[in-house]
């Protein structure tokens, strides 16, 4: 079974590798939004993959490495594409108790990505 959980963050970025015409190659900013899927064995006594609070908890530490900053500064994600914002994120839960199946990022309304 999976359950799913959403947050947001902002921050400001730019992608240091495109041609310095594109123009994600300024600095610009998005209201960034995260799905975590958790996939595992739903519990007969507490009914339940994972608790909510535990994956909010789980997130707690990450949002606060992203939120309202500059997302090149932050170790890890010197080249921050949606890609690489999901696939770090996803390694920072697997790394915790969570058992996080996917992460998906959205930067606006119509892309993302999905690191799984």
């Amino acid at each position: 079974m999976r359950i799913f959980k959403e947050a947001t963050f902002e921050a400001a970025h730019r992608l240091p590798h495109v041609p310095p015409a594109h123009r994600c190659h300024n600095l610009h900013g998005h209201n960034y939004r995260v799905r975590i899927e958790c996939e595992g064995p739903l519990d007969p006594k507490l009914g339940w993959v994972c608790d909510f609070a535990d994956v909010d908890a789980a997130m707690a530490p990450i949002l606060k490495q992203v939120d309202h900053r500059f997302l090149n500064e932050v170790p890890g994600l010197e080249n921050p594409t949606s890609e690489v914002i999901a696939a770090w994120i996803l390694a920072r839960l697997r790394a915790s108790a969570i058992p996080a199946a996917s992460v998906t990022v959205w930067e606006n309304d119509t892309c993302g990505a999905i690191a799984e």
